[in-house]
């Protein structure tokens, strides 16, 4: 690693090390979804049904639009890590999709043809965890903290 590089790193603040970390685990998950073994029933991934029987760790149904949609929120983290803003706008929006994505599943019927992605149960209390804590760290680490000294009488 370059001094420039760890300087770049060091710079980072709070809010842009989190949008990191979440948009490289996206990727991850992204990336997983597509590997047999690691997603079992992988030869019954659909591409967006409710009959894609392909499963993420045998717990996650997944389909390749839940993946490409996992690997587009990662691309989103990582680029949108750049700058302070961007991240803080990426973990507060990036949460509300999911808690919206959250209550979609709860209301839809996992059988019907609204769970295009698809949902499972597991995904949906993924997603509303997902949710809650992109959003929490959005708003804990964009907080300005007032660095002056108190003025004294």
């Amino acid at each position: 690693m370059t001094t420039y590089t760890r300087e770049r790193a060091a710079a980072r603040t709070p809010v842009q090390h989190a949008a990191l970390l979440v948009g490289a685990v996206f990727l991850l998950v992204g990336v997983l979804g597509f590997i047999p073994g690691i997603t079992t029933d992988y030869g019954s991934m659909e591409f967006a049904s409710e009959d894609s029987g392909a499963e993420l760790l045998g717990i996650f149904q997944v389909s390749v639009l839940h993946n490409l949609v996992h690997l587009a929120f990662g691309v989103a983290g990582v680029a949108m890590a750049r700058t302070a803003s961007l991240a803080g706008t990426f973990l507060l929006a990036g949460g509300a999709v999911y808690l919206v994505l959250w209550l979609y599943g709860l209301i839809i019927d996992h059988d019907g043809g609204a769970n295009f992605v698809p949902f499972s149960t597991a995904d949906d209390w993924l997603h509303f965890f997902l949710g809650i804590g992109m959003v929490a760290l959005g708003v804990l680490l964009s907080r300005r903290r007032d660095t002056s000294e108190p003025t004294g009488m």
